[in-house]
């Protein structure tokens, strides 16, 4: 059962589990996680070096845009502006239970409120043989 409280619920050491379906993005993440500033934001905050890229995933329904409001919400691990470009926030995860990464939630008024963007240390699509439309599932961790 999904409950309202996410904020709640990413402190909670279980975790909140969502599913999406995998979704190519625009290439943009490729060139943003690459930035000099960016690698160091990551290595600093989040204790690692992103792939070059990200992992997207389309998500949908009434839970999922209750769960995106509380974490539009929630403070989450800070990744602040460079002069010309956007902050974002990030939010520990795991993938399928196997892989570290961050849910990167870019401080962008636009922002698709469907897309589920993750940077990781690794490249995620080889290391889970997966392709677009395939289901992912993802556990938020607690910060």
């Amino acid at each position: 059962m999904i409950q309202h409280d996410a904020q709640r619920l990413i402190a909670d050491t279980a975790g909140l589990v969502v599913t999406g379906s995998l979704a190519s993005g625009l290439g943009e993440g490729a060139y943003f996680t690459k930035l000099d500033w960016v690698v160091r934001g990551f290595e600093e905050k989040l204790g690692f070096r992103p792939y070059p890229g990200t992992f997207n995933l389309t998500m949908a329904g009434a839970a999922w845009q209750q769960i995106r409001v509380e974490l539009v919400r929630a403070a989450g691990i800070a990744l602040p502006p460079h002069p010309g470009n956007c902050g974002a926030k990030c939010f520990r995860l795991l993938v399928e239970e196997r892989h570290a990464g961050v849910l990167i939630i870019p401080d962008v008024a636009d922002y698709p409120e469907d897309k589920f963007e993750i940077v990781a240390p690794v490249e995620l699509r080889p290391r889970l043989a997966v392709v677009d439309g395939e289901k992912v599932r993802v556990r938020l961790l607690p910060e």
